[in-house]
């Protein structure tokens, strides 16, 4: 088995951590790789918060390394945590030497570099297009000299790791054709592809009393026709379209209800809605814990929510669509995001509407209405695209080749 240094910007206590991280590593902990973990935890998470992630990572049998996270100046905080992330991944390295560093998005690949120069094997899960999301996404303005050279080395960065990585993860089927095309072709390190995958067991199939359930909880009426949208609204996801497009829903159904299970401020989600007309007893919006968010989407009919289809956006796999046809509700989307066009025709469990005005609400509405999904083609498709244990499989199948265990 391989021993596996695991870098991460992200914290273990970010939303994303238990499941986009951790799940992937008590997995692979348990098929016998020695994993040691760095990741940068944000100061205002809990202590509480902190330490479940560490009886967690004790009880898996990971060796955690966590760091203080640097919010301010821009950049130079940045480059602050990667020299200390370099420090102690060479550190932990020259103590116990590993196999394989694992590099969760571009600025741990930098550090992870450094590690492979001193005999480790390079894993670059992408994560995605990172410097062209930080542009598309407002947040690395080109017209600011800084920012602007920021971009030009991440993405000479990008370039060199695509060629010199010892193996590469890409999200999407999308995101793989496009690093082979900036590549010229199959030269150059293996990519394999293992979207953002879902613990089906955390999240069952809702049933007819979970759902009465959850909508007592919530005080919505059985009969009213409820969407739910999951997770923080932030720069991709687009609210004031998902608003117009349930207003459409409210002209069909006045009672109907959109729920938000998100840790959003619920001010600027109300103060849009009712820009639309949308009233509040329209809405509910809950902050949920991950353990609680199955129970409150329960009360759903259909999950519904947009990503804004950039060129980035191809390299996207968007975590609340695996949670959210594990719970086996439809999903009201848009196309040209990733791979969720594709994925949308296997399981057949939902809609990507292509016109983003009212009409194409309203076709998108009426084509929801009118699916009859097959179960058993849902369920085998989802497994293929987002089953935990189908994603720890081949990270491990990763590890065994690029630890000479295969």
């Amino acid at each position: 088995m391989a021993a596996i240094l695991y870098l991460s910007y992200d914290g273990l206590t970010d939303p994303l951590g238990p499941s986009q991280v951790l799940a992937y590593l008590k997995g692979l902990s348990s098929l016998g790789h020695r994993i040691s973990l760095i990741t940068f935890e944000k100061p205002e998470r809990s202590a509480a918060e902190r330490e479940a992630m560490a009886l967690e990572c004790r009880d898996a049998g990971i060796d955690w390394h966590p760091q203080g996270y640097t919010r301010k100046p821009p950049v130079l905080s940045t480059l602050k945590d990667l020299f200390r992330m370099r420090k102690v991944a060479i550190d932990l390295h020259r103590r116990t030497p590993f196999d394989i560093v694992h590099c969760r998005s571009y600025p741990p690949a930098l550090v992870g570099q450094a590690v492979q120069r001193h005999g480790a094997r390079l894993l670059f899960d992408m994560r995605g297009f990172w410097a062209d999301e930080r542009v598309e996404g407002g947040l690395w303005k080109l017209d600011n000299p800084l920012f602007a050279t920021v971009y030009r080395f991440f993405k000479r960065k990008e370039a060199q790791l695509l060629r010199t990585s010892d193996h590469i993860v890409s999200l999407t089927e999308a995101g793989r054709d496009q690093i082979l095309a900036w590549r010229g072709g199959d030269d150059g390190p293996p990519v394999t592809v293992i979207p953002c995958c879902t613990d089906f067991e955390a999240f069952p199939p809702v049933t007819s009393g979970a759902r009465s359930e959850a909508r007592a909880l919530l005080s919505i009426p059985d009969e009213v026709t409820v969407a739910a949208y999951l997770g923080s609204i932030g720069t991709w996801y687009m609210l004031d379209e998902m608003l117009d497009c349930f207003a459409v829903q409210l002209e069909r159904d006045p009672g109907a209800v959109l729920l938000f299970v998100t840790r959003d401020a619920p001010g600027p989600i109300i103060g849009a809605a009712r820009k639309r007309g949308i009233s509040e007893e329209s809405l509910r919006i809950r902050p949920a814990s991950r353990q609680e968010v199955p129970a409150f989407l329960a009360a759903a009919d259909y999950g519904l929510f947009f990503i804004r289809p950039t060129f980035s956006k191809q390299a996207s796999s968007p975590v609340k669509l695996g949670e959210l046809l594990a719970l086996e509700l439809p999903v009201l989307t848009n196309a040209g995001v990733g791979d969720m066009d594709r994925i949308m025709g296997e399981v057949g469990a939902g809609v990507s509407i292509v016109e983003m005005d009212r009409d194409g609400y309203a076709r998108g509405l009426d084509a929801l209405s009118a699916l009859r999904p097959d179960m058993e083609r849902w369920r085998e498709a989802r497994a293929h695209w987002f089953d935990l244990g189908e994603g720890v499989r081949r990270y491990d199948s990763i590890y065994r080749a690029l630890g000479g265990s295969a």
